[in-house]
């Protein structure tokens, strides 16, 4: 069987091309623009993309069109497959009645840490010699792809509450029928698709109703938005987890003055393990939680979990660092929800105490472009010392206005060169600027690194 991937340049739409490549499926795929590290994936699988979203492509004839959610109506090949009858799908679609089917799913979701749990998880049941399919929303790396058949019974799926396809509005996530799910937090986001959190809530309620009552659910213990929404229906048993929580059935004890980097796991109060881990931060004591308790669900020791998480090395774009040129450290992480934001800073602050912090934010995501956080933003960079912005001409709101509680630490620029040139000319030795975008960010990582290298 031909399918053909619209969309295929995304981490998640590539991936449904990596697991029908392995699948024994004939798979090729279109996006408007495929670059590293989605395309070097494909390219190494033998996977034919087309860059465009042309009608012509459909001449090939597949079998099945299966449609990311990035195409909408109006798009010449979405037109054409509508006037020529042809068979469609969404990715999640068809990954749940290709894939997923008979496979015992463990699902990630959540607002915040669904790439970080969903690697975590997936590199401690590899650990445990389960093989497991995953498929992941940014890159593992302790495996070398995003996304993987497996050969066990165990699939573990990041699952999105964003929108399926064009032609089906419900969150990806309802698709998946997961017999283990985790959730790790809800906040507002996806303000394009979304008019409230209550309608996020919805949809995480239309995720319960799919777990069995003979599965269980992994909850966040601290999250008012989670309680409210497990009010509205239940019918699963679940386990709690948070950091120094009484009340949680999993809680951790974190080592005093190692920036989270060494903590007792506590089951029901009882020490079941201890890590050790290059990772930081409180965030990623409750991603590991998670983790340890789903693990646990599917026959996992915990202490065989803390073993495996010694040896994860993270995800990239995840607080990774780019390089150290002058003793100046520069840092790319996807954050761009102000909860995120501040997770991320009082990470690195724990780890570099009173060294320099410069936060660099590009507010490129739909949610951030509208402006709908914009009176969470200046309170989100409170730990940082300098704050350097990408004011865009076309972001439509005040930004500078918007953050003038930071005053003389806020700095902006209009465009990546003009923003480079600032940085390089306000880092000094000992800094550590941290670049935070849910996209390429036009370069600046690269640019910034060879700056600072001219400088020196």
């Amino acid at each position: 069987m031909h399918v053909h991937i619209l969309g295929i340049g995304g981490t998640f739409m590539g991936g449904v091309a990596n697991i029908a490549k392995a699948a024994g499926f004939r798979v090729t795929g279109a996006d408007l623009n495929v670059y590293p590290p989605m395309s070097t994936q494909l390219e190494a699988l033998g996977i034919d993309f087309i860059q465009g979203y042309g009608a012509e492509q459909l001449d090939m004839r597949p079998d099945i069109v299966v449609v990311g959610n990035a195409l909408s109506r109006g798009s010449p090949v979405i037109e054409a497959m509508l006037d020529r009858g042809m068979a469609y799908t969404s990715g999640p679609q068809w990954l749940a009645e290709q894939v997923l089917r008979g496979k015992h799913v463990i699902a990630v979701a959540g607002t915040h840490g669904k790439t970080t749990t969903t690697a975590m998880l997936t590199w401690i049941l590899e650990d445990a010699g389960l093989a497991p399919g995953f498929l992941i929303g940014g890159v593992p790396s302790n495996f070398d792809s995003t996304a993987r058949l497996g050969k066990g019974r165990f699939f573990v799926i990041e699952a999105d509450e964003y929108d399926t396809a064009f032609f089906d509005k419900r969150a990806k996530f309802v698709h998946y029928r997961p017999r283990t799910a985790i959730l790790n937090n809800l906040e507002f986001d996806h303000a394009d698709i979304y008019a409230d959190v209550a309608a996020i809530r919805r949809q995480f309620n239309q995720l319960l109703r799919t777990v069995p009552a003979a599965g269980r659910l992994i909850v966040n213990g601290g999250d008012a938005e989670l309680a409210t929404t497990l009010e509205s229906g239940c019918w699963t048993p679940r386990e709690t987890f948070a950091v120094a929580r009484t009340d949680a059935d999993w809680s951790a004890q974190i080592a005093a003055g190692s920036a989270a980097t060494r903590f007792a796991v506590l089951y029901r109060g009882r020490a079941v393990a201890e890590v050790s881990w290059p990772l930081l931060g409180e965030h990623n004591v409750m991603n590991a939680l998670a983790a340890i308790a789903a693990a646990g669900h599917v026959g996992v020791e915990p202490a065989r979990s803390a073993q495996a998480l010694e040896r994860f090395h993270g995800v990239k774009r995840r607080m990774e660092v780019r390089g150290v040129i002058g003793q100046v450290t520069v840092y790319d992480d996807f954050a761009h929800h102000p909860t995120a934001i501040a997770t991320t800073l009082g990470g690195l602050r724990a780890r570099v105490a009173g060294a320099r912090i410069i936060a660099v934010l590009e507010p490129r995501s739909n949610t951030m472009k509208m402006g709908v956080h914009r009176k969470e933003l200046a309170p989100a960079l409170a730990l940082a010392d300098r704050a350097w912005f990408l004011n865009s001409p076309d972001l439509g709101w005040d930004l500078p206005g918007a953050v003038a509680a930071l005053g003389d630490r806020a700095h902006f620029a209009a465009n990546v060169d003009a923003l480079v040139k600032g940085l390089a000319g306000d880092s000094r030795p000992g800094d550590h600027i941290l670049v935070m975008s849910n996209g390429g960010f036009g370069g600046l990582h690269d640019k910034l690194l060879a700056a600072l290298r001219a400088r020196k």
